[in-house]
């Protein structure tokens, strides 16, 4: 390892060891003590957005510092205005069951890029001492100047209010070794990484929870029901703005084949500049380097200074180029992520080819970041939407303004996420809550043991005592099933064998209608098989004992329970 890569390792130990002993104080500052410092912070940056916008366009050559300006005051103003009234201290929120509490994470390494180097910074700062984390600034080399200044200029005016020594910290040796041992360092609890693809997965191959950004290459799909002129007001304002330089600006158009004549006259109405074939080959070679990735040279540059590079005459007042084109992929530069006021165009008839085009182009390169759509049809916004592997699908407004929050109601953010489509831990835009644990206290609402409460001592004295149960006599029950049993059973009821004489019938002594039990034979003489009855009580069983004969019984027969028992037990029952 060279001298600079050990020296930015440990400058970058170092810086991250002092950072953790200030957010242990940090950590112990109520809402209204970390409310009162980041004002101070919010407040110094817009102060001095203009000359750090100038700073960041004089450092890195990128953008416009008009813009740089605007960028800055967005970071300071809007994204501060939006989460100053959030709570990140203490209880969150109180409902019966769930008690939420915000704890602070730790040390917020947080990587700047060169092509938004002081908004970033301003962002990342002040998200991060809102949800009283310290943070460790590493510089993009290239704009190391401008975002020590922006951190400096917070930090002063964050220490007149309160902030500890050490809360913020820039580095001042940027190397890629320097970074992987701020990202890597044991007191890291967490890294927000802005930049390139290799910066991403780095971070996300550190071992730390990290908030990584993939790119954009952003389409927008101008629909037939859309107002034209606003449609490409608002995607020239968005791929113009700070050059092209937001990752979330427009580098595709698809349009809608109805309504391609009047966007192409609006285009040049507003300046834009349609290229020949031959133009857009010229303009292509110096969009892309041999290996097929994009040119470093005209990143953040001016329409006009991209064709000069190219060899190709504008007219003056040229804000953006444009080029025609028919495939997406790496055989079609136009198609890639430009970062720069150049928009390649396709056209697609119809909503379902427009937003299969517009998907094509974000699986190329700007997968889960943002698309955009211009149509006067709410449905046919929310179908287009439905069909988007992107988290931010911006309607009806320049995709740059839209996607960070500052034209539409989503959250402002310097830092937009790309959830799984693009390899991100997070679809959001990020913000002071993702850089919070949030614990919850749990109460049971949903009882495992319900305990039988006991009777108190003088209740159980004054009860009366419980009589002896009462065991039921079987004799008796017995005795009244017979006769229930015996008084549905009548003369007419038990058929007789005609052999058999049958007596007069008396007349009732009472109005009680006359039971009589009569069996049948039994035993036969003459050898044949007797007969069985249908009906035996306990008074038959007596009977039978008496006179030493057997009954005759089959499955079908009528047995009451004292008759069973008895029965059984003399064994008078025989089974024919």
């Amino acid at each position: 390892m060279d001298d600079n890569g050990q020296i930015a390792e440990r400058e970058a130990g170092a810086a991250v060891e002092s950072a953790h002993a200030a957010y242990l104080a940090l950590s112990q500052f109520d809402q209204s003590r970390i409310d009162v410092i980041c004002d101070a912070m919010a407040a110094a940056a817009l102060d001095e957005a203009a000359r750090l916008g100038r700073l960041a366009h004089e450092e890195t050559g990128f953008g416009k510092p008009e813009d740089k300006r605007e960028k800055n005051r967005f970071a300071a103003e809007d994204v501060w205005r939006h989460f100053r009234p959030m709570r990140t201290v203490g209880v969150l929120s109180d409902s019966k069951g769930i008690v939420e509490i915000a704890s602070p994470r730790g040390v917020v390494a947080a990587i700047i890029p060169s092509t938004n180097p002081t908004s970033t910074a301003i962002f990342k700062i002040i998200i991060a001492i809102k949800s009283r984390n310290s943070i460790v600034l590493s510089p993009h080399p290239s704009a190391r100047g401008c975002i020590a200044e922006t951190a400096r200029v917070m930090v002063e005016a964050g220490r007149a209010a309160g902030l500890p020594d050490n809360a913020v910290i820039c580095l001042e040796n940027t190397t890629i070794k320097g970074t992987e041992a701020l990202m890597k360092h044991r007191q890291t609890a967490v890294i927000l990484a802005t930049g390139g693809i290799g910066l991403v997965r780095a971070a996300y191959s550190s071992g730390k929870p990290a908030f990584g950004v993939g790119p954009g290459n952003v389409p927008v799909f101008i629909e037939r029901s859309a107002d034209v002129e606003k449609a490409v007001a608002d995607v020239l304002t968005g791929t113009c703005f700070d050059n092209g330089t937001i990752c979330a600006s427009e580098q595709s158009v698809v349009v809608d084949a109805p309504v391609e004549a009047a966007v192409r006259e609006q285009f040049i109405r507003q300046g834009g500049h349609f290229l020949s074939p031959e133009e857009a080959k010229k303009v292509a070679e110096v969009l892309v380097t041999t290996e097929r990735t994009l040119n470093p040279k005209i990143v953040g540059k001016s329409a006009a200074f991209i064709a000069d590079l190219a060899g190709v005459s504008v007219p003056d007042g040229t804000r953006c180029l444009l080029a025609d084109c028919d495939g997406v992929g790496r055989d079609h530069p136009w198609s890639i992520e430009k970062l720069s006021p150049t928009l390649a165009l396709f056209v697609a008839d119809g909503i379902k080819a427009g937003a299969d085009r517009c998907h094509e182009i974000l699986r190329f390169g700007g997968m889960g970041h943002t698309a955009g759509m211009h149509t006067n049809d709410r449905h046919a916004a929310v179908r287009y939407g439905e069909q988007m592997p992107a988290a931010r699908v911006v309607i009806n407004s320049p995709t740059t303004h839209g996607a960070i929050g500052l034209s539409t109601d989503l959250p402002p953010s310097m830092t937009l996420g790309c959830g799984s489509w693009g390899g991100n831990v997070t679809s959001d835009n990020v913000s002071p809550v993702h850089l919070l644990d949030i614990k919850r206290v749990a109460f049971e609402t949903k009882p495992v043991n319900r305990p039988v409460a006991a009777k108190p001592a003088s209740i159980i004295e004054k009860e009366p005592e419980m009589e002896p149960r009462q065991v039921p006599d079987r004799t008796r029950i017995a005795a009244l099933v017979d006769e229930f049993l015996s008084s549905r059973v009548t003369k007419e009821d038990v058929p007789v064998p005609a052999s058999t004489p049958v007596e007069p019938a008396r007349a009732p002594e009472s109005p009680v209608r006359t039971v009589i039990h009569e069996l049948r034979p039994q035993s036969s003489t003459n050898g044949e098989r007797p007969e069985p009855v249908d009906f035996v009580s306990e008074g038959d069983v007596r009977s039978a004992i008496d006179k030493g004969e057997k009954i005759y019984i089959t499955s079908k027969t009528i047995l009451t329970p004292a008759a069973r028992d008895l029965g059984e037990e003399k064994e008078v029952f025989a089974r024919v």
